[in-house]
Order: structure tokens, then sequence, then C-alpha cells
């Protein structure tokens, strides 16, 4: 069988990897069948030594894999290889400029979770309450669903951050932002049950939601108990707390259309991640939005 031209400057490449920057065996299996693919490719393309690629062979080689099937992370993992490559040559003086520089794979598109439908949220609320770990949990449930929250904005709220005769919240968001927000009817109710049993766990500090041990309960608890909470109503998906955010976003937004107010609700500093919780059309409903919206029609010329 030939060897390609291109193999020993990967072969020199590899040992340098192996011996002066001592990666694992693991990594280096990787970078080595990378690499093998990529000669393989280059091949191909007729090329004989690496200073005949130049950065049209390398979107050529892209496209290359892309029509192979390969995946955007994939093919990212790909392309830093070769540039990690290019970059030796470089420091061995065999090339003057990496031509992977500046070409970078497609971004992978955004995973859109599943919603939980109406009738499954129902039917994960309607929670047996036998003990007063339960009706926390109904609680917690309840103000997911009920306001949108974040899991950290959950566990972060303390008794004083809830005005139960208003319906009202005070959470801290992202970037330190407060936010105030209805959670629910539903919601003030459970609150107000939980609270009533609160005092048995000794609580610690003014945390709303506390654990067993009168603690403020943590992402990791919360997490646990509506996954297990899913298992026992037996609901098909997997319950987590984001599954619940983008839910309450899903159905205010099928309900209400207004992508602008769920906006706020849900804390987004740009509409646009707005639009990654939605089953709906953003460029629809935004420039149906601001066709009609009053305020968003002025300054216009």
């Amino acid at each position: 069988m030939t060897v390609s031209p291109l193999q020993p400057s990967v072969d020199g490449f590899l040992r340098y990897l192996k011996v002066e920057r001592q990666l694992s065996p693991l990594t280096l299996l990787n970078y080595g069948r990378q690499l093998e693919t990529i000669i393989h490719l280059l091949d191909e393309m007729g090329l004989k030594a690496w200073q005949e690629c130049d950065a049209a062979g390398v979107r050529s080689l892209a496209v290359r894999s892309r029509k192979a099937g390969l995946g955007p992370s994939s093919l990212a993992l790909r392309l830093s290889a070769l540039r990690s490559f290019f970059d030796w040559l470089i420091s061995q003086g065999e090339l003057k400029a990496n031509p992977a520089k500046g070409i970078s794979a497609p971004k992978a598109g955004r995973h859109l979770p599943k919603n939980i439908d109406v009738d499954d949220v129902n039917r994960l609320l309607d929670i047996d309450l036998n003990d007063p770990l339960a009706v926390r949990d109904r609680a917690m449930l309840e103000v997911m669903y009920g306001a949108g929250l974040r899991l950290s904005e959950l566990v972060n709220m303390d008794c004083g951050h809830i005005d139960l005769s208003t319906g009202e919240a005070w959470v801290t968001g992202k970037g330190s932002k407060e936010r105030r927000l209805p959670v629910g009817r539903s919601a003030v109710i459970w609150i107000e049950h939980w609270l009533s049993l609160r005092e048995l766990f000794g609580p610690d500090d003014d945390a709303l939601f506390l654990s067993k041990q009168g603690k403020r309960i943590s992402a990791r608890n919360v997490q646990k108990r509506f996954s297990e909470w899913g298992i026992k109503q037996g609901l098909n998906s997997h319950v987590h707390p984001h599954k619940l955010r983008h839910s309450f976003a899903t159905h205010m937004l099928e309900s209400s259309g207004d992508l602008r107010g769920v906006q706020e609700l849900l804390g987004h500093a740009n509409l646009s991640t707005t639009q990654i919780y939605t089953h709906l059309d953003f460029q629809h409903l935004a420039s149906v939005y601001d066709a009609a919206h009053p305020r968003a029609k002025r300054g216009k010329s």
C-alpha cells in the first residue's frame, strides 16, 4: 500500500503531541483519526504536499466532510485538529501561515427541548399530599410552571420575595437582574399550604423552600424530586425544571401570541432568545408585533 506523501509530517506532529505535550492516549487517538481522514481527503483532491493546501483547499475539505455526513460538532473537531497541525508546521518552518485560520464549521442548531402538554402538566401537579415534603414539592412545581422560573431563581427565593396577597414574586435572574412577576393563583394556594408546614423543618434562614434538614433546598435536590414525581405520575417524558420553564413559555405564547410579554416574564434580555422556547414562527410574530403595536411604530419615518 502506497504511503501518502502527507503522512510523514503528521507522524512527526503526533510524536510531538505524545512526547512534548504528553497528551493522553485517547486524545492522541482522536488527533490521529482526524488527520488520517484529512490526508485521505486531500489525497483525493490531488495534493502532494502540505504547502499546497490553501484556504480554498481547507474549505473544499470541509464541504467534502459535510457531504460525507459529518455533523457540525464533528466537523469543528476536524478543523480544530487541522489548525493545530498547521500551527505546528509553522513552528517547524514548513509553513508561513495557517490556511485553516478563520475557517469554522457551521454552528449546530440549538436543541429545542420538548414541552409537557397541558394534560400531562395537570397530571404531574395532581400529587397525593400525604406528607409535608409532597406539599413542598407541589408548591415548587406550581411556582416553576406558574411563573416560568429558572431553577436558580426558584432555589434562591426567600419568604420575603413573594406577596401572597397580590400573587407577585420578586426574583433575581441572570446578570443579577431583578424582575417582578405573577406566580398564579394555584401557586399561591400551594405556597400557603407549604408555609403552614415549613416550621416543622426548623428553618435555618428565610429560604422559601427547604430540604429535610431545614436548609435551603439545593438545585440538585429539586432536579431529583421533579424527576421522581414525573415517574410516579406516569409521564412518558423526563421531567426537569427547564422543561417546566419551556412548557410555561410555550403554553403562554400559544394562548396569547404576545411574544414581548413572554419575553418579559422569562427575563430575557433579547427577544430572539425567547423564540428558542417556542414552537411558533418567531419572524412572523415579531413582524406582527412591530406592525401592530403603537410603541413599535413610534419613530419610524
